[in-house]
């Protein structure tokens, strides 16, 4: 499994920290505590903070240190920390594997509850959930179950990101292009919401749902269903190798950052500009997630 660095794993472990504390809003955050508590040095600990006040957990202010940008008992516990509940860690596990080449052929329910230490009605509702994500199916004659076709390999990630280039920019320039204002103000909000906390406080499904409903908001403006098609299948072609990336979220602040502002640009008519635009921001993130120049 993919695993988080070292600042996105620290920082978690402070999230957890501060909602164990009760610490109220506005209250100081010390590097020094921080440091003690993780049982880390206090350069790791600086940087966790600065990620935390990227994230909107926590203010800096200068010359007098860290505070509590909300209360503690509004930061609910991510996934990426132990104790996970056991369906949400095997439905991961269980990606994981899939992804690995670890997971091949068809199965039973029986074999994921074996497998996965789950009693046979948890191995249901995980699979179950699987399925309403269209990520597997019931075999003909239900007997048993198969993975649908997904990317798996870094290849077809790369190629995935590529087409996802040609298509979602030309949607913007599209002749029905029209903006929907109430459903732009939803996703606006939600952009901004990671960038309050949610970055870190979302588990990896939702934050996954969050950033590719956007770019399907994008190209549903066009008008043209045959894009909008084209760009849901993509996203959930690709869900389950996103979800790796989802643990290490210490990019994830620049990129809602980019969101926001390709709003801006559609929303003031500059919809040439937003294309260009979208274009390196999926040409930026490709490279980031499949490591191919």
């Amino acid at each position: 499994m993919s695993r988080p660095n070292l600042t996105t794993s620290i920082a978690t472990r402070l999230v957890d920290l501060l909602r164990h504390s009760g610490l109220a809003e506005g209250a100081h955050v010390t590097e020094q505590w921080a440091a003690d508590e993780l049982d880390v040095s206090r350069t790791p600990a600086r940087k966790a903070m600065l990620f935390l006040v990227e994230v909107g957990i926590l203010q800096r202010e200068p010359n007098r240190g860290f505070f509590l940008a909300r209360g503690a008992a509004t930061l609910t516990r991510t996934d990426l920390g132990e104790g996970a509940d056991i369906e949400e860690d095997s439905y991961f596990r269980i990606a994981d594997d899939y992804i690995g080449g670890r997971f091949t052929g068809p199965f039973t329910t029986a074999d994921v509850s074996r497998t996965y230490g789950l009693a046979p009605r948890q191995a249901d509702r995980v699979l179950s959930r699987m399925e309403s994500e269209d990520l597997v199916r019931r075999r003909p004659g239900g007997r048993g179950w198969e993975f649908q076709q997904v990317l798996s390999t870094v290849e077809a990630h790369d190629q995935s990101y590529r087409f996802r280039m040609i298509i979602e920019p030309n949607a913007l320039l599209e002749p029905g292009f029209t903006i929907d204002p109430e459903v732009a103000a939803q996703h606006r909000k939600q952009q901004e919401a990671l960038l309050h906390g949610d970055i870190l406080l979302l588990p990896r499904a939702e934050l996954f749902h969050v950033n590719a409903s956007f770019h399907e908001m994008l190209v549903g403006f066009s008008g043209n269903q045959f894009l909008l098609d084209a760009a849901r299948r993509q996203h959930r072609l690709r869900r389950l190798i996103e979800y790796r990336h989802q643990v290490d979220r210490s990019r994830l602040a620049g990129q809602a950052r980019e969101h926001l502002q390709m709003l801006d640009m559609i929303e003031s008519g500059r919809r040439e500009e937003a294309a260009a635009f979208l274009r390196r921001h999926l040409d930026k993130v490709r490279e980031i997630k499949t490591g191919l120049h």
